[in-house]
């Protein structure tokens, strides 16, 4: 998707619009004053979910690190039975 740009009087004439356009698409506003970049305003939603991949990344990465340095995994067949030992927990919920 492009990089949406608008001057930062926009948000003060047409809040609404702004605000339907960060919904609909998903993506962040950027808002200039003076031709200069100033603030990006974003919907809930696409920030909560931008933070959670943040949050699934520096796990990610933490995990890769402590493997590298020799930390013990869990065999992929173990993490396969506790996973569907917990979704049939749930479906029995």
């Amino acid at each position: 998707m492009a990089t949406i740009i608008k001057p930062s009087a926009v948000i003060r004439q047409n809040y609404n619009e702004i605000s339907d356009l960060c919904k609909k698409t998903g993506e962040p506003v950027y808002l200039t004053k003076n031709g200069e970049g100033d603030l990006v305003v974003m919907d809930i939603a696409s920030f909560d979910q931008r933070m959670k991949r943040l949050e699934l990344r520096e796990q990610l990465l933490d995990v890769a690190e402590q493997r590298k340095n020799g930390a013990d995994g869990i065999p992929a067949k173990e993490v396969s039975e506790k996973l569907r030992k917990r979704i049939k927990e749930k479906k029995n919920v």
